[in-house]
């Protein structure tokens, strides 16, 4: 079908969303040469979303040997925007993959993925951990796999310095402009119409690719071509801590830790990023309230804070009283898996989604949708993540998000 009639602008893709995955895709592209336009509803850098705050944990430890070999993928792909860039971002600390007796999430699934993967780790008992840890207390019968090379990278500035990336690589990018719509057209190009107060408002685009990694937002673009996926947004909050010592919780007394169970919980030693030098940072996964984009609550919720307090105390004895609290949003596959790939009725648009676990592979998801805009394949495994899977093509799918 033919759609907008107005004069369009022609470039070779549009990014839709600026956030960690969108502008690493931007970066990638505009470092290739390509005309790149990025568009973000909201300002740059917002705290609307998932990839604003602080801390997140880079790892090779995961559940499946595919994640295993993407994550290793990762660590190349964050090496390479550090060289580029000439910041370091990657803060190696060690980690733990902490399971208690019982625990709903599999300890051998993540040994044997390691073990496929070449990883190297150890594997200790509650009281190796305590020995190892004074900080964490475990209880008896607890597994841990402990993970030499597990990190820390910074979000906010990690997404700032990719967006910087791309606009000196040529890429157009202009906040306050959300698109409108997006119109398929017969030649195969897609039409982007722009609103808002921005830059490109006003503005259309004719574009041979487009990229939407608008997380939350997702399905608001999709309804322009009549389409959803089964996503599910949730409002999640992390908690940074005041110990009255925070050397007993730094980086050399206390690893990235991650409780296998459900509920699970992560956490981090003491990271100065962000003037958070004394305190330390803990969350549950995937434990808040269901929202949307628009309409989330900034506020925190005291409940889930109890809990994580709670549990907290137990864990890390000595963390001290909550200091401050932040909220992010989550946007959940039914199965947990990334989305990565083409839609199947439009092939020119393009959809990168991390579920609520992606900015590790921040980078790897900008260079894995630059390859699919620009060559419609990638050397990345990236199987599981296709937008026609079972598990967002199939009604009544069962959902899992413990990973």
């Amino acid at each position: 079908m033919t759609g907008y009639a107005g004069r369009s602008e022609p470039v070779d893709v549009v990014v839709v969303g600026l956030g960690g995955l969108g502008s690493a895709t931007a970066w990638q592209l505009a470092r290739r040469s390509v005309s790149v336009v990025g568009l973000e509803k909201f300002d740059l850098g917002h705290l609307r979303g998932a990839s604003h705050d602080t801390s997140r944990i880079l790892r090779r430890s995961y559940h499946t040997p595919a994640y295993v070999r993407l994550a290793g993928e990762a660590y190349d792909d964050w090496a390479d925007l550090e060289r580029a860039s000439g910041q370091r971002l990657v803060t190696v600390t060690g980690g733990v993959d902490l399971f208690p007796p019982g625990a709903a999430i599999p300890a051998d699934d993540y040994a044997a993925s390691m073990v496929a993967g070449g990883v190297p780790f150890e594997q200790l008992d509650a009281a190796g951990v305590g020995r190892r840890w004074p900080a964490l207390r475990v209880p008896d019968g607890t597994v841990g796999l402990q993970q030499d090379d597990t990190a820390i990278v910074p979000a906010g500035r990690s997404t700032a310095t990719m967006a910087r990336l791309a606009g000196e690589a040529g890429a157009e990018l202009h906040d306050r402009s959300p698109v409108t719509s997006l119109v398929p057209e017969d030649d195969g190009t897609v039409t982007v119409l722009v609103g808002g107060t921005g830059g490109a408002a006003g503005r259309s685009f004719r574009a041979r690719r487009v990229v939407l990694t608008a997380d939350a937002w997702t399905n608001e673009l999709l309804a322009h071509l009549g389409t959803s996926l089964p996503l599910t947004v949730t409002r999640e909050q992390v908690t940074y801590f005041a110990p009255a010592d925070p050397t007993a919780f730094g980086p050399q007394r206390l690893p990235v830790w991650i409780w296998m169970d459900d509920p699970s919980f992560y956490g981090f030693p003491t990271y100065a990023e962000g003037g958070n030098g004394a305190l330390v940072k803990a969350a549950q996964d995937c434990g808040g309230a269901v929202t949307t984009g628009d309409e989330r609550s900034f506020d925190p919720d005291p409940d889930a804070l109890g809990l994580l307090s709670s549990f907290a105390a137990q864990l890390l004895p000595g963390l001290g009283a909550p200091a401050r609290t932040v909220t992010c949003l989550y946007t959940l596959t039914p199965d947990r898996d990334f989305v990565a790939g083409p839609l199947p009725a439009y092939p020119s648009v393009l959809v990168g989604l991390g579920a609520g676990h992606g900015f590790k592979f921040a980078p790897t998801f900008g260079r894995v949708l630059a390859d699919l805009a620009l060559d419609g394949g990638t050397s990345s495994d990236i199987a599981a993540f296709a937008v026609d899977r079972p598990a967002l093509a199939e009604a009544g799918h069962p959902v899992s998000w413990l990973v």
